[in-house]
């Protein structure tokens, strides 16, 4: 198994898990072994929605168009989770055996030293393996109790019970990124597993998305140089302010490059979402600053109207009672 450890900005961070791997195993079967039923279930709703989108028109079409707008608004994170494997009880005794036997680097985990420091590899992991696991539990048995309550929707012909699918669909998701998770966890307790690599080529794609505003361009241009991978680096540092402000480190365009850099096809469509996603959040965290600041200096206005009428109104009791005074005397 390989992972990718892809920070889409200076605090957002992507897991990726490498299918060929996992695929190859599949394909290790033993003559006339299937795979699991959850593998078969998932290929044959997978093959089934790859036919919906083929349908020119009709109720399959618009279905198709309205749950990928849906399926981009899940979070990024869950999808990362869910292309981690769940742990299986052959290959958590495997896994095991192999830690009391001292071996080590059974994972690979890939990631770009210059824009992650290698201290951060494993603390991150475990961020992503538990900050999310409570969420996926308690949405998992929500999403499976709701399920049944949309039977009435059966009674419609022709059309699917669509309600129905989505609700088992988001628990089934939920059921998957919460093992993955748990997967990820059990790797970050056996630290010994995971063999952390600093990868050149990450290194250089990163740089050449910050380098240049398009694909094309990106292509065309040679490989940064250490001395631009260096500048672009510290820049980076620069406009995130030593980690105060979060700085966007890939571009949506950036997911085609890494996929066919790895030929991981699939990993265009995460990386995409992820982008979208982090600059969604970071967009909307600058405009609720704005809007803040905007707010506090109001306050401060008519804190600084309301003492100077305190002042004026001190000031007018002063010469009232040094009239009154004046008068006395």
């Amino acid at each position: 198994m390989r992972l990718f450890l892809l920070p889409i900005s200076t605090r957002r961070t992507l897991i990726y898990c490498d299918k060929n791997t996992i695929q190859n195993a599949a394909a290790n079967l033993a003559p006339g072994q299937k795979p699991p039923i959850l593998d078969r279930i998932t290929t044959k709703a997978a093959d089934t929605w790859a036919g919906f989108e083929k349908a020119e028109s009709g109720w399959k079409k618009h279905l198709t168009n309205y749950g990928n707008m849906v399926l981009r608004r899940i979070p990024y994170e869950e999808w990362g989770l869910k292309s981690i494997p769940a742990l299986s009880e052959t290959r958590r005794d495997e896994l095991e055996e192999a830690v009391v036997q001292g071996a080590k680097g059974k994972v690979e985990v890939l990631f770009p030293g210059i824009y992650l420091n290698e201290g951060r590899v494993l603390e991150t992991l475990k961020k992503l393996a538990t900050e999310r696991q409570a969420l996926h539990k308690s949405k998992m048995f929500w999403s499976l109790g709701i399920a049944p309550l949309t039977a009435p929707f059966m009674l419609v012909p022709v059309v699917p019970n669509i309600p129905f699918f989505y609700m088992v669909f988001r628990g089934w998701s939920h059921w998957r990124a919460l093992n993955g998770s748990r997967h990820l966890e059990f790797l970050t307790k056996n630290p010994t597993l995971l063999s952390p690599k600093a990868s050149p080529i990450l290194d250089n794609l990163y740089t050449a998305g910050l380098l240049h505003p398009t694909r094309a361009e990106s292509r065309e241009a040679s490989s940064p140089t250490p001395e631009q991978i260096s500048q672009v680096s510290r820049l980076i540092e620069t406009r995130g302010n030593e980690g105060k402000k979060d700085v966007m480190l890939l571009q949506r365009w950036n997911g085609k490059l890494l996929a066919e850099e790895f030929k991981l096809p699939e990993m265009e469509v995460e990386i995409e979402r992820a982008v979208e996603q982090v600059e969604a959040a970071i967009i909307k965290a600058e405009e609720a600053k704005i809007e803040k600041d905007k707010v506090d200096t109001a306050d401060a206005d008519e804190k600084e109207a309301d003492a100077k009428v305190k002042i004026a109104k001190a000031a007018e009791d002063v010469k009232k009672s040094a009239a009154e005074v004046k008068e006395k005397i």
